[in-house]
């Protein structure tokens, strides 16, 4: 009995483990977004800015991977692409919030006039939780656009 006890306990210490793997990989990280943002600027200048954002738009492509998903903004922070949220598109975002009070897409453009690419730190919600999560999305400057592309802390 007690040796069945013991499989039982391993097999249950088993899947936890392999549960918080799975989870894990359901994460993407911040070198998968950074790259996730070259490669979309990438595309725009090869293949230029619309085939680029029907891309970027497309749930099912290239730009959109587990909770990563390619976002673009002009310098006044109206939205050009946006891999989750396609009602996103053409909103003007410059007065935007998080939940904190903060400004982050101001901050966004400011990163983008000021150093042309950068890191920046919001809350936003997760979309595989659907809750208000941190948030640092990478931002790159390409031209009068901001290609940027966030992970869940």
């Amino acid at each position: 009995m007690k040796k069945l006890v013991m499989i039982g306990m391993a097999v249950l210490v088993m899947f936890g483990f392999a549960g918080n793997g799975f989870a894990a990989e359901k994460r993407g990280t911040a070198a998968e977004a950074e790259k996730m943002v070259k490669k979309a600027i990438a595309m725009a200048k090869a293949k230029g800015n619309d085939a680029a954002f029907a891309e970027i738009n497309n749930k099912n492509g290239q730009f959109t991977d587990r909770d990563l998903y390619v976002f673009v903004y002009d310098m006044g922070g109206k939205v050009a692409a946006h891999g989750l949220n396609p009602k996103m598109i053409g909103k003007e975002l410059i007065d935007m919030k998080d939940a904190d009070g903060k400004e982050f897409v101001k901050e966004r453009v400011e990163i983008a006039k000021t150093k042309g690419s950068g890191w920046q730190d919001y809350k936003f919600t997760d979309p595989i939780t659907k809750m208000i999560e941190h948030k640092r999305a990478y931002v790159e400057r390409r031209g009068d656009l901001i290609f940027g592309c966030g992970i869940y802390k």
